[in-house]
């Protein structure tokens, strides 16, 4: 290799406008001042030399620079998107992983521009790219870029208007640097290989089986789609490719179009199973249903002791016109938008991979729901969250199951009274006051559906909040984030006595459905001073009881109380409908009857009545067995089968 200084007009040009840049970022972002100088005159060094690189080795340049550019990207990605803390939470052996699909794709665009430079410039600006729109991405709403965001990228463009981009120090000091890897690469464009056609095949195959390697030693790997766990667990890269994964989903063994059209008509011929009584008088309730975050009994997991009687003594009275219970969730702590989707849907958290989520991934533009169930029974379906639009994608996504109206913390602005919190969430109270609002202000005849996401009860129990007081304390009191959490699941409790108590009053018909979404996740010893054991070395049984949470159906008129042991939350959507008298859809009343066979079905498993325990599902036989195949063919009948899905079953909202 021959080096030779070669200055010309060009250069300088270029030094200027690198130099306008660098001290643009500086006033931008405050980097420290060195930077500056350094990076100036290692442009200026880099752009100035030209290199002679011998041709009779060719391979020994490539691989310097696949190798090492891929190297360079990766801790660059990293750097970009965590800050320093965080970035040294990935493992070693995930950090590995990340940087051999970087090199893949170095290798991949290799084989295409037949130049390893060219490769190096394309991969690194493309992937520093990404990891950009990942951080500002996360800035914007909170949770990292998954494959479900390319489908929504049209969306996302035309918003992107409406906020301000700030970039960090680390981002301005990993553009410096990707400028002077890329002017680097600019001198190394003449390396390339006589028989090209040979180092392009080799790269394709070297790519493939890297990513082959990498993808099955992840098999196991869950995507992380909260905050930022994607990139501190998994790495950036690797967290994207495990969701290309999750995107692929295979059709269940003897699914075919026919398979459910045979479903679909045995459905049709037979009566549906009552679950749960009905008024048959009463018709075209207003229907409201609250999904409250983190409210949980703990009592299910073992005796909790307290300084005051009950914690819930309102939701445990319960007992005229009501139909109460226990439902098992998918999730436990966190991953809230999926419980809203089983309800919703009546689909299952089962036969989707473990630790999706079905708001960034699975979404389509024609869900069927009972949002479209009560769309197409005339009602003005309306959804509240006072938090933020973009939390879980929710903006995209309630659009999509048919909303017509949505409120949530920050569009419309000012709709919830930001001066009632509790800690620093917005409380319930003024959640269901607002649909109070909603309620009174309806039209003359407009039937009214509303889904309520509540914010007061979430996680943050260990952090300090000025002017919080906890009040309920467990026995022990050692435990500081379960009193603050049992405090607020108290106010819960006397904002849901207000909100009946208001509707008892109310001359027309009325449905209320109330669940936790998941139970919170609090100190691990103070599980133990419940069951005995926390949460390992349990049984089957004993670990679904950390799914467990309290549900009720309350009406204003009269009703046959009932009390359901356990059941589902994908169950609930259909029991809403049949204690409001509703005609039941197709694959509701298919719903009904999979439900006297198997009672309660979640991620982990599914209650067996023929062992008289909760079992997984690949434990399944006979009878059970039989409807859970069903139950699956559906599913993916309704989410994946685009082309043949039954409209029979899963209709879509009605054109009037």
């Amino acid at each position: 290799m021959k080096l030779h200084w070669k200055a010309e007009k060009k250069n300088y040009i270029w030094l200027g406008v690198m130099a306008v840049l660098a001290v643009g970022m500086l006033l931008a972002v405050r980097y420290p001042v060195w930077v500056l100088p350094a990076f100036v005159g290692l442009f200026f060094l880099i752009s100035c030399t030209e290199a002679e690189l011998s041709d009779k080795i060719p391979w020994i340049w490539s691989g310097l620079i696949i190798i090492g550019g891929s190297i360079f990207t990766e801790k660059c990605i990293q750097t970009v998107i965590l800050d320093p803390e965080f970035n040294k939470i990935l493992k070693s052996d995930m950090r590995t992983k990340n940087t051999l699909l970087v090199l893949a794709v170095y290798l991949v665009l290799h084989a295409l521009l037949s130049r390893p430079a060219l490769a190096a410039i394309a991969a690194h600006s493309f992937l520093m790219l990404m990891a950009f729109t990942d951080y500002f991405v996360y800035i914007f709403r909170e949770n990292e870029i998954t494959w479900a965001d390319v489908s929504t990228i049209g969306t996302g463009l035309s918003v992107a208007g409406n906020y301000s981009f700030k970039l960090h120090s680390r981002g301005a000091l990993v553009i410096m640097l990707s400028i002077l890897f890329i002017t680097l690469m600019v001198k190394c464009v003449k390396v390339k290989f006589e028989w090209h056609w040979v180092q392009r095949s080799i790269s394709a195959v070297v790519a493939s089986c890297l990513i082959l390697f990498v993808m099955q030693g992840t098999a196991e790997l869950e995507t992380q789609t909260w905050e930022q766990k994607g990139s501190y667990q998994n790495g950036f890269i690797l967290n994207f490719a495990l969701s290309i994964r999750d995107n692929f989903i295979s059709a269940p063994d003897g699914y075919s179009a026919r398979a459910i059209e045979d479903i679909a008509k045995d459905t049709e011929q037979t009566e549906a199973v009552e679950n749960v009584p009905v008024n048959s008088k009463v018709k075209n309730p207003t229907v409201i249903v609250i999904m409250d975050e983190s409210f949980a009994d703990l009592n299910v997991l073992g005796p909790l002791e307290t300084n005051v009687a009950d914690v819930m003594p309102f939701v445990h009275s319960l007992q005229e016109n009501t139909v109460k219970g226990y439902a098992v969730a998918s999730v436990f702590g966190a991953k809230t938008p999926n419980s809203e989707w089983e309800y919703m849907t009546g689909n299952s958290m089962a036969y989707l991979p473990s630790g999706s989520v079905v708001y960034q991934q699975y979404i389509d533009q024609n869900p069927t729901s009972i949002v479209s169930t009560m769309k197409n029974c005339g009602y003005t379906t309306v959804a509240m969250h006072p938090y933020l639009a973009t939390g879980w994608r929710r903006n995209t996504v309630y659009p999509k199951l048919g909303f017509d109206e949505m409120y949530f913390l920050d569009e419309p602005s000012g709709f919830f009274d930001e001066t009632k919190v509790l800690r620093k969430y917005i409380t319930d109270e003024e959640l269901f006051d607002k649909i109070i609002d909603r309620f009174n202000s309806k039209k003359k005849d407009e039937r009214l559906f509303f889904m309520g996401i509540t914010m007061q009860n979430h996680g943050g129990y260990s952090d300090y909040y000025s002017g919080f007081n906890t009040d309920v304390i467990q026995s022990s009191g050692m435990y500081m984030d379960v009193n603050q959490y049992l405090t607020i699941a108290h106010r819960t409790d006397e904002a849901v006595e207000k909100l009946i108590t208001y509707f008892r009053s109310v001359d027309e018909p009325v449905e209320i459905v109330f669940f936790g979404d998941h139970q919170p996740s609090l100190n691990s010893q103070f599980y133990r001073t419940l069951n005995g054991k926390g949460m390992a070395g349990l049984t089957m049984d004993e670990l679904e009881n950390f799914f467990k949470v309290p549900f009720f159906i309350w009406t204003n008129y009269e009703t046959e109380a009932a009390q359901i042991d356990c059941t589902s939350l994908n169950y609930l959507s259909t029991l809403t409908l049949e204690r409001g008298n509703f005609e039941l859809p197709l694959y509701n009343k298919f719903q009904t009857k999979l439900m006297d066979v198997i009672p309660a079905i979640n991620a982990r498993g599914y209650y067996s009545i023929e062992n008289g325990r909760f079992i997984h599902l690949n434990e399944a036989t006979g009878e059970e067995k039989k409807w859970l195949e069903k139950y699956q063919m559906l599913q993916y009948n309704n989410m994946f089968d685009k082309k043949n899905r039954n409209k029979d079953l899963f209709p879509y909202i009605e054109e009037k």
